[in-house]
């Protein structure tokens, strides 16, 4: 855009009056030289505000430059006409890429973007105007990003205008020096007065983050993020912004606790956060009625959304504002602060991450289950155990101990036909487990797997059908035939019936095994 697309010809007022007067293009050839300046600057507005919107959401990305050199072009257009009719344009720029100024500008952007809006601030703010109240009042943090579908249809008068607030009250000088004052409260905090709360931008990172994360798709270092979280509840020293973070680790430790997490340390740390945290609440009640409490969201990345709201004055007050303004049934932050209230919710949470952390962890007694898996007479209740390894997600729920118990039970099993079921049900078992089995399950089946792997095998099999098939539908009811011939039938495929020597072949088990530690070895090194 040259300098001359700025001026008195490019002004959507002037070429909106020139079209009101009657006048048409083939003979006033002044109003044809505005009319086409003015389609010039809608075409290039529509451009910068399609780049602005992409640095809107793509502030992490680089692109060699190419965003520092959007928002210097931007600061120079404002600090060249700082009153100008434009000059809400820029500002919304600016205000646009407030995510990329506050990650990581090159040398100088901030500054620049700094030095404009505080040149242009006090220019607007001086203009007259009769207006009485303006769109940057209530404007939200969240709605930055509409900032560049709105406008093209300021610029532009020839377009409708569908916001509930009028289009000159959008184009007002005094509305841009609100959001100028916006942009300055992000960019310096505390040097600016006169404008609406809201979430900083790392805010709002950690929302994206924390979202993609307990949705199953991190973006970035699952461990970081997890111990960033239990950083930031040791480090709130404010007693409302510590109730956030103790919401935010809540949530976080639905997932740290899921088996996603293969580090013991990580939960080591939520632990400790929270234990430190919960030093300063007291034990005593408090007088709100029992069921006066809200049920906090249930949804994972809703419920670290909400904490990560809380950690801050300006989400708390932006919370409130939607509850009393705009209908929201969210609680009141009475209730959500109470000191009694948030302190049983971290002592729930701390109960539920120091149990996860002994089940993926600790030492696991699996006895119990020789009532479950075993008949009166000691042998194997072949059918339920069966059904349990067959390779289907019903069966992740009895993974882990299934796993174990057969592990340790193949240890002190003599017979072959036993000792058969018994590693495959180890194996089939740990196969089965989701996300992956528990720390302290793999070491113990995998040091009675490396056993077994590492037993002489003869260099041919003993027997000349092939060995059983794994994994398939069939598999259970050729087990359960295998190891109980004269109580379940032969399998109705041939293909799934095998000799007895094959399902007791050295060679098979061993291979079994050996596959089996490699998979388990890749788990415990991550």
């Amino acid at each position: 855009m040259t300098n001359n697309e700025t001026g008195p010809a490019a002004r959507p007022e002037d070429t909106g009056n020139a079209r009101n007067t009657g006048n048409t293009r083939d003979t006033d050839s002044t109003d044809s030289t505005a009319s086409t300046a003015s389609n010039t600057l809608v075409e290039d507005i529509q451009d910068l505000a399609a780049a602005w919107e992409k640095l809107h959401y793509e502030y992490e990305h680089f692109h060699d430059g190419a965003h520092d050199r959007l928002v210097l072009d931007c600061a120079a257009k404002l600090s060249a006409d700082p009153g100008g009719p434009l000059a809400y344009v820029w500002i919304f720029g600016l205000v646009l890429a407030l995510p990329h100024l506050s990650w990581v500008p090159g040398d100088g952007v901030e500054d620049a973007a700094l030095q404009a809006l505080r040149a242009a601030e006090p220019v607007l703010s001086a203009q007259d105007c009769g207006h009485d109240s303006h769109p940057y009042e209530i404007h939200d943090d969240e709605e930055d990003e509409e900032l560049a579908g709105w406008l093209v249809d300021l610029v532009d008068e020839t377009q409708e205008w569908y916001e509930d607030r009028p289009r000159d009250e959008w184009r007002c000088p005094r509305n841009a020096a609100g959001f100028a004052r916006i942009a300055l409260h992000v960019l310096d905090p505390g040097s600016v007065s006169d404008v609406p709360a809201r979430l900083p931008p790392e805010a709002h990172a950690t929302i994206d983050t924390l979202s993609a994360l307990l949705e199953g798709y991190p973006k970035t270092d699952v461990y970081d993020e997890i111990g960033e979280q239990a950083r930031a509840l040791r480090s709130a020293e404010d007693p409302d912004d510590r109730a956030g973070r103790i919401m935010v680790v809540r949530a976080v430790g639905w997932y740290a606790i899921s088996g996603m997490v293969r580090r013991k340390a990580v939960l080591d740390e939520l632990i400790e956060a929270l234990e430190e945290a919960l030093s300063h609440y007291p034990v005593e009640p408090c007088g709100h009625a029992w069921d006066a409490h809200p049920l906090l969201p249930q949804f994972a990345p809703e419920a670290a959304r909400l904490g990560i709201e809380l950690s801050y004055a300006g989400g708390r007050v932006r919370h409130e504002r939607r509850r009393t303004e705009h209908g929201d049934d969210g609680a009141p932050l009475e209730l959500l602060l109470c000191p009694a209230f948030v302190a049983g919710l971290g002592q729930e949470s701390l109960t539920q991450l120091r149990t996860g952390r002994d089940r993926l962890f600790g030492p696991r007694d699996v006895s119990h289950l020789d009532a479950e898996y075993l008949d009166e007479d000691g042998r194997l209740q072949i059918e339920k155990i069966a059904e349990r390894v067959e390779y289907t997600s019903r069966n992740e729920q009895y993974a882990d101990d299934l796993g174990l118990w057969a592990a340790r039970r193949f240890e002190h099993a003599d017979h072959a036909r036993e000792r058969a079921v018994l590693l495959l049900a180890a194996d089939q078992s740990l196969q089965i487990a989701y996300p992956a089995p528990a720390r302290a399950v793999v070491e113990d089946v995998l040091r009675v797997l490396r056993t077994v792997a590492a037993a002489p095998r003869p260099a041919r099999c003993a027997h000349d059908d092939d060995h059983p098939q794994l994994r398939y539908t069939g598999f259970r009811h050729a087990m359960a035939h295998f190891y109980a011939p004269e109580d379940f039938p032969t399998p109705e495929r041939p293909e799934q019936a095998r000799s007895e020597a094959a399902w007791t072949c050295p060679r098979f088990l061993g291979e079994v095994a050996e596959a089996a530690v490699r998979k388990l070895q890749v788990l415990l090194s991550e």
